[in-house]
C-alpha cells in the first residue's frame, strides 16, 4: 500500500509538535487506523519498502509497526502486517445535515425516496428473480469461451450500439417471441432499464415536454424523467391498464407516454388490445411516443402469450424497453432499446457521442446463451417454478386475507398486488412492521406519481419464495394486515358524530 502521500500530509499538519520520526511515523498510522483511512483487512507495505520510500531507517517503520501491535491496531503474518479488525472513529461533521443538499440541482432535489426495500433479499421483494435458479456453472463456461475468443482489437472502446451479434441475436429472439417488428440496426444495447429510460427521456423530448406516466407507476420511470426537465402527469391505473381520458389528450397532450402494458407495474393489470390500439392511434395522431416497458413479460402464466404493443400496427410510434436483469440476474446489467426504423441513423448519432462502451465478454456470452437456446430452455423452467409459486401465493392469501383485500396482477411476471378493500387502512405502516419481522413488501400508495391514485395495498415479488414457505409468510403478514384494518375500522367507527336528536314541538302528532 502507497503510504507516502497520507504520511506526508500528516506530517506538515502536526510539524510543530517537535516529535520524533519513529513517533510521527506511530501517531500517523495509528490515526488513520482510528478513523477509518486505512480499513480493517489493508496490508502495510513491508517495513524494508516503506523505510525507502520515506527515506528514513528501517528501524523507525520497525518502531511504529511494533507499537500498533502491541496496541492491537495491527496484526502480523508471514506476508507481512495487516490492520486489524477494529471499529473506526468515524465522525460526522457538525454541518453534514444542513449542507447535504447544497450544490445539487433541483431535479435532484427533488427526487423521493425509492419505495420499499428493493435492495433487500428474501421474502416477497419485488423485482428479483430465484437467482439460486439460475445455471451459473453453464454461464461460466460461455464467459470463458467468449474472453478466449476476444480479439485485440476488441480491447479497444466497443461498438456504440453495442456488439452486432448480441444484436442479432436479441433481434430475432424478439421477433419470435414477442411479436416485435425489428431488425437488429434498430436495437441498442444499454446498462439495463434505467439506463435505456435515461436515454430516451433525454433523446426523444426537451425540457419541458409533458410525459405521462401510469398512476400509480414505477418510480425510475418518474426519477428519470425529472432529471430530464419533463413535465410529469399521472394517468390513472385501472383494471385493465392505464386509462387516459378525451380531456387529457385536449388539456395535457404529450410528448412521451410511458407504458408497462403487458404487466402493469406496480398493480399488475394488463393492458387490453382495445387500449392498445387506441392509445396507438391516438399516439400517432398527437405526435407522441409511446415508450413500452416489457420487463417481465417472458412470464406469463395464464392465457395466450401476448404480443408486444410494438409491432401491433405498422410503423407504431412505439419505442421498445427490455432487460435481462429479470430473466437473468440483475448485476448482469444489460438491457437494450428497439426505436423506430425511422429514428435509427439519429439515435446511432447520439449513442456514437455519449454511451459507454465495453462489456464485450459479457455480451458476447449472452449472444451465445441466446443463440444456443440455453435462453429459452432456462425461461421454461422459471415460467414452471414462478407459476408453482404464484399459485402458492395466491391460495395462502385468499384464504388469509381474501376479507380484507384483492389480489391483482397474478397472470404474469414475478409480482402481484394486493389491494386493500379499505382505503383507511395504512399500507406504508404495514410495510414498516413486516421489515421488522423479515418480510419485504412494497406499499402501492408509494407509487402514486400524482396524487393519489386511489391504491392502498402491497406490491408482492414472489419469485424468490419457494411454495412451501408461501403460507407461514402470508400468515405472518396477514396479522398485521388484519390488524391495521381493524384499526381503521374503530377510528371511522370514533371520528362518526352521533345523528342529532330530533327536536319536537312539544305537541303530539295525530
Amino acid at each position: 500500500m502507497d503510504l507516502a502521500l497520507l504520511i506526508n500530509d500528516y506530517t506538515e499538519q502536526h510539524r510543530d509538535h517537535g516529535w520524533p520520526r519513529q513517533r510521527m511515523l506511530h501517531e500517523c498510522l495509528r490515526s488513520a487506523i482510528r478513523n477509518g483511512t486505512l480499513a480493517a483487512g489493508a496490508r502495510l507495505a513491508a517495513s524494508r519498502a516503506l523505510a525507502e520510500e520515506l527515506g528514513v531507517a528501517r528501524n523507525t517503520v520497525l518502531y511504529a509497526y511494533e507499537q500498533l501491535a502491541s496496541e492491537g491496531f495491527v496484526v502480523t503474518d508471514r506476508r507481512g502486517t495487516v490492520v486489524a479488525a477494529l471499529a473506526a472513529e468515524r465522525k460526522p461533521t457538525r454541518r453534514a445535515a444542513a449542507v447535504q443538499h447544497a450544490g445539487l440541482s433541483q431535479r435532484v432535489r427533488n427526487l423521493r425516496a425509492v419505495p420499499g426495500p428493493v435492495d433487500r433479499m428474501g421474502a416477497f421483494v419485488p423485482g428479483v428473480p430465484a437467482l439460486e435458479q439460475f445455471p451459473m456453472a453453464l454461464w461460466r463456461r460461455m464467459m470463458e469461451r467468449a474472453l478466449r475468443r476476444i480479439t485485440v482489437e476488441q480491447l479497444n472502446y466497443g461498438e456504440a450500439a453495442g456488439e452486432p451479434q448480441l444484436r442479432e441475436a436479441i433481434a430475432d429472439h424478439l421477433r419470435a417471441s414477442r411479436g416485435v417488428v425489428c431488425e437488429a440496426a434498430q436495437v441498442f444495447i444499454t446498462d439495463g432499464t434505467q439506463s435505456s429510460l435515461d436515454i430516451c427521456m433525454h433523446a426523444l423530448a426537451d425540457i419541458g415536454d409533458t410525459m405521462w406516466i401510469e398512476n400509480p407507476g414505477y418510480g425510475g420511470a418518474l426519477a428519470a424523467a425529472r432529471g430530464a426537465g419533463l413535465a410529469v402527469s399521472g394517468i390513472d391505473v385501472d383494471d385493465d391498464g392505464m386509462s387516459p381520458m378525451a380531456e387529457d389528450w385536449l388539456l395535457r397532450p404529450p410528448r412521451l407516454i410511458y407504458t408497462t402494458p403487458s404487466h402493469q407495474y406496480p398493480v399488475g393489470s394488463v393492458l387490453s388490445l382495445r387500449r392498445r390500439l387506441a392509445l396507438i392511434e391516438s399516439a400517432r395522431a398527437a405526435g407522441a411516443l409511446i415508450i413500452e416497458d416489457d420487463y417481465d413479460s417472458e412470464f406469463r402464466h395464464d392465457g395466450a402469450p401476448l404480443h408486444a404493443m410494438q409491432g401491433l400496427a405498422a410503423d407504431a410510434p412505439v419505442v421498445y424497453l427490455g432487460t435481462f436483469s429479470k430473466t437473468m440476474f440483475p448485476s448482469l446489467r444489460i438491457g437494450f432499446v428497439v426505436v423506430p426504423a425511422s429514428l435509427a441513423d439519429a439515435f446511432l448519432q447520439m449513442r456514437e457521442q455519449s454511451s459507454a462502451r465495453g462489456r464485450v465478454a459479457e455480451q458476447l456470452a449472452l449472444a451465445e446463451f441466446l443463440r444456443s437456446g440455453q435462453f429459452a430452455l432456462h425461461l421454461r423452467r422459471m415460467r414452471r417454478l414462478y407459476r408453482q409459486r404464484r399459485d402458492a401465493l395466491v391460495a395462502a392469501l385468499r384464504q388469509h386475507l381474501g376479507s380484507v383485500a384483492t389480489v391483482h396482477g397474478g397472470t404474469a411476471g414475478m409480482h402481484l398486488s394486493l389491494r386493500f378493500n379499505d382505503a383507511a387502512v395504512d399500507d406504508e405502516a404495514i410495510v414498516a412492521q413486516a421489515l421488522e419481522r423479515g418480510i419485504a413488501v412494497n406499499a402501492l400508495s408509494a407509487h402514486d406519481t400524482q396524487g393519489d391514485s386511489g391504491w392502498k395495498g402491497l406490491m408482492l415479488g414472489y419469485a424468490q419464495v419457494p411454495a412451501e414457505q408461501m403460507e407461514g409468510l402470508v400468515k405472518q403478514l396477514a396479522a398485521l394486515v388484519h390488524l391495521a384494518a381493524y384499526a381503521a375500522n374503530c377510528s371511522k367507527t370514533f371520528k362518526t358524530p352521533y345523528p342529532p336528536a330530533r327536536r319536537t314541538s312539544g305537541r303530539s302528532r295525530r
